[in-house]
């Protein structure tokens, strides 16, 4: 006969006192302002992120840097790649380089006329054989969102979305929305979702 008692405290909607939920699984961004306002201190690992930019090369890819080495560095006896899906402009080896990746190990997919991004950032998420996947895409339905955040959780990858800010608005299953603007002084971040967080905004985060 099944014991009553232990049927009840396997119940996943049980909480004991003095259990601790963990957080979520992440890896540090390299800026300690920014991850002060988010969960487990740093990008969701395993997860979609979404980031609007207002234009290329405002600072975005500067923002990642810190995160692609230590991930590019997680698994030295099976390194993994990092994918960029058809990224605006062709990613600069030598500054990828002086920052500590390994050029070898970059995949880049330059779509042709009808290619769909977000299916082939699909697959490279769910893969298992990326460290990390970049994307550039305009309009993305919920529906292939919500396949995106499925394959980076199959596939143990955090996936990078990038989108214009005109998106904003709309509803997304990303763990994680950031919107960037760019001044003089510097690049700003707004967490405008954030899974087990509060909205907030970080400022003058990357310096140009």
């Amino acid at each position: 006969m099944t014991d009553p008692l232990a049927a009840l405290l396997r119940h996943p909607r049980l909480w004991r006192g003095g259990s601790v939920t963990p957080g979520p699984a992440t890896v540090p961004t390299g800026f300690r302002r920014l991850d002060e306002r988010l969960p487990g201190g740093g990008w969701p690992l395993s997860a979609l992120t979404e980031i609007l930019v207002p234009a290329a090369g405002v600072g975005e890819i500067r923002l990642l840097l810190p995160a692609l080495c230590t991930l590019a560095a997680d698994r030295p006896e099976a390194p993994r790649w990092i994918a960029w899906l058809a990224p605006p402009h062709l990613p600069y080896a030598p500054a990828l380089a002086a920052a500590g990746l390994d050029s070898s190990r970059m995949l880049v997919v330059r779509p042709r006329a009808g290619f769909d991004v977000l299916w082939a950032m699909e697959q490279a998420l769910g893969s298992g054989a990326c460290a990390a996947v970049l994307g550039w895409a305009e309009a993305a339905g919920d529906t292939v969102l919500r396949r995106l955040a499925l394959a980076a959780e199959e596939g143990q990858s955090p996936g990078f979305l990038f989108r214009p800010p005109r998106h904003r608005d709309e509803s997304s299953p990303a763990a994680l929305r950031l919107s960037l603007s760019a001044h003089a002084d510097g690049l700003d971040v707004e967490i405008l979702k954030c899974r087990g967080g509060m909205p907030a905004r970080v400022t003058r985060l990357v310096r140009p």
